[in-house]
């Protein structure tokens, strides 16, 4: 378990930039080290503007981008190409104007495909995905991904682990389904919290004052079945990337300088 490093940023504008510039580093570098990278994508507003900033950015060309795999830390269960799904809005935003190798770009499985609506067994054919990809050096049934964001949501959720679902409470399967979820869609797909603590670098991503009683909770102690967001950590680093408004409720011992 990593102590949480915190970076805060003046808007959320910047925090992207400087996230999308830190992930081109962190992808160049291991594939550096070990010939390919591995990272886990997240949605919603602060995952997609990173991408988007990404996108823009002269610094994505560093990437070897046929030599990444690209995982998700959560689903909405929906149909192939639905605008709500994270990977629609992740292609739109930037994978699909880089030259992915498309064996590579792990989606997690669609309402109405393979498994009909049937979220958990979409789930456990996820978890056999990981479980293939994993190596010998890898400690689990997952990959060790080089980088696994995530967002946080108002509620302190990250991924689709809601507080108090019993998806929360997985301490055994890696990849679950996920019913009666307080936010829309209702059913989803995610990543528990032994997949997510298998990565070596996990990023929190928050910006924005309705993020600010979320972060400030999740740093101050909270335990993870009231405060998902508060037992997500990885191997080597655990980095929140906030802009000031998301950092404004943290107590003064923890709020560190304000970045660029």
């Amino acid at each position: 378990m990593s102590a949480p490093e915190l970076v805060v940023h003046r808007d959320k504008e910047l925090m992207a930039q400087a996230a999308a510039a830190r992930l081109v580093t962190s992808i160049v570098d291991a594939q550096a080290a070990r010939g390919f990278a591995s990272v886990v994508l997240t949605g919603g507003r602060n995952g997609n503007g990173l991408l988007a900033a990404l996108s823009s950015s002269p610094a994505r060309d560093a990437i070897d981008w046929s030599r990444l795999d690209l995982w998700w830390g959560d689903e909405r269960f929906l149909p192939a190409g639905d605008p709500d799904r994270n990977d629609t809005q992740a292609r739109k935003a930037l994978l699909d104007g880089v030259p992915l190798d498309p064996a590579r770009v792990h989606t997690m499985p669609v309402a109405g495909g393979a498994y009909g609506d049937d979220a958990d067994a979409a789930a456990a054919a996820y978890a056999e995905e990981l479980a293939a990809a994993a190596g010998p050096d890898d400690d689990g049934p997952v990959p060790t991904f080089d980088v696994l964001m995530l967002g946080v949501g108002p509620d302190t959720h990250i991924a689709s682990l809601f507080p108090e679902l019993p998806a929360v409470r997985e301490t055994e399967r890696t990849v679950v389904g996920v019913h009666g979820a307080p936010k829309p869609p209702p059913t989803r797909v995610s990543l528990t919290l032994p997949a997510i603590r298998a990565a070596r670098e996990v990023w929190l991503l928050a910006a924005g004052e309705d993020k600010a009683q979320a972060v400030a909770i999740a740093l101050s102690g909270a335990g993870e079945m009231q405060a998902p967001a508060a037992g997500a950590y990885g191997r080597s680093r655990t980095l929140w990337l906030l802009d000031q408004a998301a950092a404004a409720r943290l107590p003064g011992a923890l709020e560190p300088p304000t970045g660029v």
